[in-house]
């Protein structure tokens, strides 16, 4: 009998090593923040992917994991104590697994505190409003005629890329010479403004020289070139 087995998420995916950490995702922003941290670690992982396209976050298996049906999510088979832990909210998984690891979170109390702090403005602010954004500009809400949604979440994208460049004048990362769970939770969502969302002139991101010296820095890391295809899509 495996140590994931009461689990019900493993009924639908199956581990192929249920040793290792199991990540449910889908290469999203919030996905790939988790799976760069887990190729930033080095932590043996296995990847499954949920696919939106057949509505398995919906499946009773997934929720049984996430009841807020959303990815990621993983199980760690060595949790506390030793035991397994499942666990989900990607910035609650990034302070998990470097707390784990003892990488990517300083120990200096200060420090730590001032990282969770860039943390959870990705979380409450720069994820919710540019996905915003995203659905007004890119998807569905493009048809509203009423444009004032749209205005609204772009002007507020556009203040929060301020904040952030303001933020890295004279760093090399959110939290100066060293690359934390801040950089890897924020990254991913630059990335589809001008990706996915096709936003960049839009935006007028070419200006934000801070912001674009940074994402390169960022995105251009090994873990992070192969954390954008993972899991990989069929």
């Amino acid at each position: 009998m495996s140590m994931l087995d009461n689990f019900n998420i493993t009924r639908r995916w199956a581990p192929k090593n249920p040793g290792i950490i199991q990540l449910y995702s889908l290469p999203t922003p919030n996905g790939i923040k988790v799976s760069a941290m887990l190729e930033e670690t080095g932590l043996a992982y296995e990847p499954h992917l949920v696919d939106f396209g057949e509505s398995d976050q919906f499946t009773p298996e997934f929720l049984s994991l996430n009841p807020n049906n959303k990815i990621p999510a993983i199980i760690d088979p060595d949790g506390p104590g030793g035991a397994p832990m499942g666990l989900f909210e990607s910035g609650a998984i990034l302070i998990y697994l470097a707390e784990k690891t003892g990488q990517f979170l300083p120990s200096d109390a200060a420090r730590r505190y001032e990282t969770i702090q860039w943390l959870m403005w990705q979380m409450g602010g720069v994820g919710p409003m540019f996905g915003q954004f995203g659905f007004f500009h890119a998807f569905a809400g493009k048809e509203i005629e009423d444009r004032r949604p749209f205005n609204r979440y772009k002007e507020e994208v556009q203040r929060l890329l301020d904040v952030l460049d303001d933020r890295l004048e004279g760093r090399d990362f959110v939290m100066g010479a060293d690359y934390t769970i801040a950089d890897i939770a924020i990254w991913p969502w630059v990335r589809v403004l001008s990706g996915h969302y096709d936003a960049f002139d839009l935006l007028e991101m070419g200006e934000l020289g801070n912001v674009n010296r940074w994402f390169e820095a960022c995105a251009n890391r090994p873990a992070s070139l192969k954390a954008v295809d993972i899991p990989a899509r069929d």
